[in-house]
């Protein structure tokens, strides 16, 4: 099978006329600390992660991602699936429920040309070991299930913290990583780092030993400032790959007021570097994290009124950025 051919005839054209941007970069695979595509040139990935799936079910749809890629210049979204919270995979939620929401989001994705990242969700699991025989079967069965999508990412490990340590990171990776090798030899795959993924110096300090690996920062901008913009910097010039796969511009609990002073300064320092990011988080819910107000009920083609103060901010940045 040509999966190339098979992905691209599906939707290669966007209502514009322009190539999709799986269509326009291909396959992914790491360079250095850049993020690189098919045709050896650097790619920077954009665009909206899900609240918890399970929570937030309808906005996994092929028109809200329709809009997210056309209406809001996105290339990327990120599924996730919390592992431990209620209703999580790994705590009582439907295993089967929730792999039909994260398959029709690949589905969506995939014919609409854009790349996709499959989040298992570690939070209040802490250490990602806990549920570690669980996410080998999980990612067993989704790699090989999509062995042929070139424009699926594998997410292993959202945010350890507390006694999820750099070793127990390393530890899980090593038997994690090598199973999704098995099926998708090629597939990049995202790691995620001690303290809420704060610690990539860590990760600097004992990188892991495969090929396309990225290492997850995590930031929200009224919490995290020029210590952590620092270390981010220190990373990537020390030659580690990173990729923020979720921020905010509100503090760390994911609500209170947001702090556009800081937003600015990392959105300069990410593009600077050409980070990857995804922001935190496509819901209707009550918290400034959101980027839908909670009267919202409409699933796309979103106008002012609907949108909270990051949801304009961040709809601003990806309309302003070019291929």
């Amino acid at each position: 099978m040509d999966n190339e051919t098979t992905q691209n005839t599906i939707n290669p054209e966007t209502p514009d006329g322009a190539q999709t941007p799986f269509a326009r970069h291909g396959a992914l695979h790491v360079e250095g600390t850049a993020l690189t595509d098919s045709h050896g040139d650097p790619i920077q990935l954009r665009g909206m992660s899900t609240h918890g799936i399970a929570w937030f079910p309808e906005y996994i749809n092929l028109e809200t991602f329709r809009y997210l890629r056309s209406g809001w210049n996105t290339n990327c979204i990120r599924l996730a699936m919390y592992t431990a919270e209620n209703g999580g995979y790994c705590t009582g939620g439907s295993q089967e429920e929730l792999k039909k929401l994260i398959q029709g989001g690949v589905e969506y994705a995939t014919e609409l040309g854009m790349y996709v990242i499959i989040d298992w969700h570690v939070l209040s699991d802490q250490n990602p070991l806990t549920y570690k025989e669980e996410a080998i079967r999980f990612f067993d069965e989704m790699s090989k299930q999509y062995a042929d999508y070139d424009n699926v990412i594998y997410e292993i490990c959202n945010e350890p913290n507390n006694a999820g340590t750099w070793e127990s990171v390393c530890a899980y990776a090593g038997e994690v990583i090598p199973v999704i090798r098995a099926n998708s030899k090629n597939a990049v795959i995202l790691v995620g780092t001690p303290t809420w993924s704060q610690d990539i110096d860590q990760a600097l300090a004992a990188p892991l030993d495969y090929d396309n690996i990225m290492y997850v920062l995590h930031f929200y901008a009224a919490t995290h400032t020029d210590w952590l913009r620092e270390r981010m910097r220190t990373c990537i010039e020390s030659g580690l790959p990173v990729f923020v796969s979720e921020f905010g511009i509100c503090d760390a609990s994911g609500n209170g007021a947001v702090d556009l002073e800081q937003a600015n300064a990392w959105k300069e320092l990410i593009e600077t570097y050409n980070v990857s990011y995804l922001c935190w988080n496509l819901a209707n819910k009550n918290e400034s994290s959101s980027i839908l107000v909670p009267g919202c009920s409409k699933l796309s083609d979103w106008n002012e009124e609907d949108l909270s103060e990051q949801g304009r901010w961040i709809r601003d940045w990806f309309l302003g950025e070019k291929e």
